[in-house]
């Protein structure tokens, strides 16, 4: 399931972009940038789970 993180945390920080753009409200904007900005940490973050394919057939 860790490996799927990367992808849903790119979702979500394009989802919060979309909708906390289209609200036009006082603060939104750096409320949805701030958001998105986690969003992509934690993507980064998460990329270490994902599989090498280079060194899984080094190793057969």
């Amino acid at each position: 399931m860790k490996r799927y993180l990367t992808l849903i945390f790119l979702a979500i920080g394009a989802l919060v972009l979309i909708f906390g753009l289209r609200i036009d409200s006082q603060w939104t904007g750096a409320a949805s940038w701030g958001l998105t900005l986690i969003c992509l940490i934690f993507a980064a973050y998460y990329t270490k789970y994902i599989p090498d394919e280079k060194r899984t057939k080094k190793r057969k």
